[in-house]
């Protein structure tokens, strides 16, 4: 009995001993510039914080980096898991693991890959809450989303969640790809009205995409054309009276280039997109390309604050809301244009 005391106590202790910051080895710093392998540093970062007896193990992250090796590393994981899915669990928002990532796998990404960069910060207040409101674009794993809310990170140390997708959360794909619990617990909300408002009420920092999925799946050939504009965020923010920061995002449209969307293969596997590009061939090969984009520089142009406020004596209907919402659309897309005519 006191031998089992002891061994419980020992084990309560060692799970509250603090963890080591993860450290960048010559294998991470490989997978950095090695496309496959940018699956594993998401994964390995996770297993550093957390036990995960379902993760991934050292075999199958070798068998990530040879063509079709991933579906040969699938089927390892499956059979040692006694041929079932990894176990999904519901996971909370946890601020010191947001750190830690923005940090250790986010931070060399934005400085090394995708050299990003925030202008016109004076623009930026010094505190929320506040609704982030992005051109959202390139038709891949959001990376112009990440990247934005590591330098508004950088810049104001805020804790920064971004709405995203349900399918993020859920999809058969992401369960196997990532750690079921990995998106609540980097801060992401789901992009539904509940979630949304919940949020709102507890005055977060929220990352959102007025164009919803209809930005990043509007293809190559629409690039630069902001869509239409949801009006949910206008009315949230009008009700609780929380600042709108509009931001215009010029490189995201080559994350994933040449890209269009197969509709109805898409709905049929219930993705939000599924993007046809010359890259296709790479990624069936190499599914772990998935959370993989293309080298590019993305810019921040920080644009000043809006307000939603509709005024006492306005009609506060739908039809007021959108044509706000429109407004926005059309003052941020004329900011586009001048970017893009200096570049």
């Amino acid at each position: 009995m006191i031998n089992q005391h002891s061994e419980n106590l020992l084990n309560t202790q060692l799970e509250k001993a603090p963890v080591q910051g993860y450290k960048f080895s010559w294998f991470d710093w490989f997978c950095l510039w090695y496309p496959p392998g940018w699956l594993i540093l998401f994964n390995r970062h996770w297993q550093h914080y957390h036990q995960d007896p379902d993760g991934w193990h050292w075999l199958e992250y070798g068998l990530f980096l040879i063509p079709g090796g991933f579906y040969l590393a699938m089927l390892s994981r499956w059979l040692r898991l006694g041929c079932r899915s990894p176990r999904q669990e519901v996971g909370e928002f946890d601020a010191n693991y947001q750190q830690a990532f923005r940090q250790e796998v986010i931070g060399p990404i934005v400085k090394y890959y995708f050299r990003g960069e925030l202008q016109q910060i004076e623009n930026v207040p010094p505190k929320g809450p506040l609704i982030v409101a992005m051109n959202h674009a390139g038709m891949c794993f959001p990376w112009d989303f990440l990247t934005l809310a590591y330098l508004l990170g950088e810049a104001r140390g805020w804790k920064v969640q971004p709405l995203a997708n349900p399918a993020l959360f859920d999809h058969p794909w992401m369960v196997w790809w990532l750690p079921s619990k990995w998106s609540q617990v980097l801060g992401g909300v789901r992009a539904e009205l509940n979630d949304f408002e919940v949020a709102i009420a507890q005055g977060k920092i929220l990352l959102y995409a007025p164009e919803g999925i209809r930005g990043p799946a509007k293809g190559w050939r629409k690039r630069h054309q902001l869509q239409k504009f949801d009006v949910s965020f206008m009315q949230l923010s009008d009700r609780y009276h929380i600042p709108i920061l509009p931001v215009v995002c010029i490189g995201s449209e080559f994350l994933h280039p040449w890209t269009f969307n197969i509709t109805k293969l898409q709905r049929l596997i219930k993705l939000p997109f599924l993007p046809f590009s010359p890259l296709m061939l790479a990624l069936l090969l190499f599914p772990s390309m998935g959370v993989w984009a293309m080298k590019t520089r993305l810019r921040y142009f920080i644009q000043p604050l809006e307000s939603a406020e509709l005024g006492t004596n306005s009609n506060k209907g739908r039809t007021a809301v959108y044509q706000q919402a429109q407004k926005l659309r059309e003052k941020l897309q004329l900011q586009i244009n001048q970017l893009l005519s200096q570049f």
